[in-house]
């Protein structure tokens, strides 16, 4: 079948059409992360989801650094697992890795679908044990605050020697997208 509809009255997808919201990843700190300089190492976190790459600032020699910094993701495939890679920034070579981690936001997401209306602030909705299949160094609660549904993660390193990451995240509605 051919469209006989003008160009101007065909409805164009455009990336609101598919942005489902944002999803907002308070990087908090970094825990007992790996020495990659001499007595210490500058790091910083990328973090991936498909196209998408954001980082945070460098915080200089400290293996335990606090960041409080938010990065946010459009989210079109909530089924993207999000990759957070932790480097060590190095002035005169190549910034050093320092471990990943990979999480998915599928219970998170199921949680936000809930439309639980109000609750009381700290009311527990899910939870998510640590297992084989993430990187979680313990149970993950998503939970109800201040009219929000929140999830705190802490993520252990892989493939390298110590460290975890404590991150947080939060969904923004974005007016005029496809939404949840």
């Amino acid at each position: 079948m051919t469209s006989t509809g003008s160009p101007s009255t065909e409805k164009s997808t455009s990336l609101m059409d598919n942005l489902m919201g944002l999803l907002r990843i308070r990087v908090i700190r970094g825990v007992n992360l790996a020495v990659r300089d001499v007595r210490s190492s500058d790091p910083y976190i990328v973090v991936k989801m498909g196209r998408q790459k954001l980082k945070t600032r460098v915080i200089k020699k400290d293996v335990n650094p606090e960041w409080n910094e938010d990065l946010t993701l459009s989210i079109i495939d909530p089924s993207l697992p999000i990759k957070l890679t932790v480097y060590d920034h190095d002035t005169f070579s190549k910034d050093d890795k320092m471990g990943d981690a990979e999480f998915d936001i599928k219970t998170y997401i199921e949680s936000l679908k809930m439309n639980l209306g109000e609750l009381p602030t700290g009311t527990i909705i899910s939870k998510v044990q640590p297992s084989r299949n993430n990187c979680l160094a313990e149970k993950s609660a998503i939970y109800w605050k201040d009219g929000k549904v929140v999830q705190d993660l802490c993520l252990r390193l892989r493939n390298v020697e110590c460290g975890e990451v404590e991150i947080q995240l939060q969904w923004i509605d974005l007016p005029g997208s496809k939404g949840l």
